[in-house]
């Protein structure tokens, strides 16, 4: 298990302003809205959400480095667990003709929007209970998903993704370093449920078993 960054240059190429976030509109409310990963989270307001999360290519580089890190080849099997509208699934495929590919999201408004080049590989289902059998996969990541789960649900989750990878895992979360990051990811999140330091993410990895790759994102 290793810290490896395959996402600071996605996280950081957004602009934030975290006084707007709480002041423009009732966070409460924007916070009640996103929880339901319907039409205002994905393509609603920016208030509530992406504010329109449309195809861009901005995943093709993270697709790329972690094609190249996992030396992915084609017939590897991939699965991303909080995979969204498939845009990162698709930029892999795009990387390595011939994987092949599968996706999960608790939002079926997404895996309905999903890119059609993938929609197929993707399914309504729950991090906390992956429909596969043990040992399914050669890669499995989740992208900035899992501190969205209640503690209870995390530690399945990571269980689950050790119970249906083979080998290679990769996870990216949010966390806080100190006061100042961690009133900013306050003021930022709409969907977080795990507010966590790297070294409580640390705790949760040891004491569910997870043996594969992660990293943080933060809120500076």
């Amino acid at each position: 298990m290793g810290h490896i960054d395959f996402l600071s240059s996605v996280h950081k190429s957004t602009k934030r302003d975290y006084l707007a976030r709480v002041n423009e509109f009732p966070k409460a409310q924007a916070a009640t809205l996103a929880k339901k990963f319907d039409l205002d989270y994905w393509d609603g307001s920016r208030q509530t959400g992406y504010g329109g999360y449309k195809y861009d290519g901005r995943w093709r580089s993270v697709a790329e480095d972690i094609a190249k890190h996992y030396n992915l080849k084609a017939g590897d099997s991939v699965l991303d667990v909080g995979c969204g509208k498939g845009f990162l699934l698709y930029e892999l495929g795009q990387a390595v003709p011939g994987l092949e590919l599968a996706g999960i999201d608790i939002s079926e408004y997404a895996i309905e929007n999903a890119k059609a080049e993938v929609r197929g590989n993707l399914k309504v289902a729950s991090a906390a209970k992956l429909p596969y059998p043990d040992k399914s996969f050669d890669l499995i990541i989740s992208i900035t998903t899992l501190h969205n789960l209640y503690c209870f649900d995390l530690f399945k989750a990571l269980k689950e993704i050790e119970r249906v990878g083979k080998k290679n895992k990769y996870i990216c979360v949010e966390a806080y370093r100190n006061e100042e990051e961690k009133v900013n990811l306050l003021y930022w999140q709409l969907t977080c449920e795990m507010f966590c330091t790297p070294e409580e993410w640390d705790w949760w990895f040891e004491h569910t078993g997870y043996t594969g790759d992660y990293s943080y994102i933060y809120f500076e």
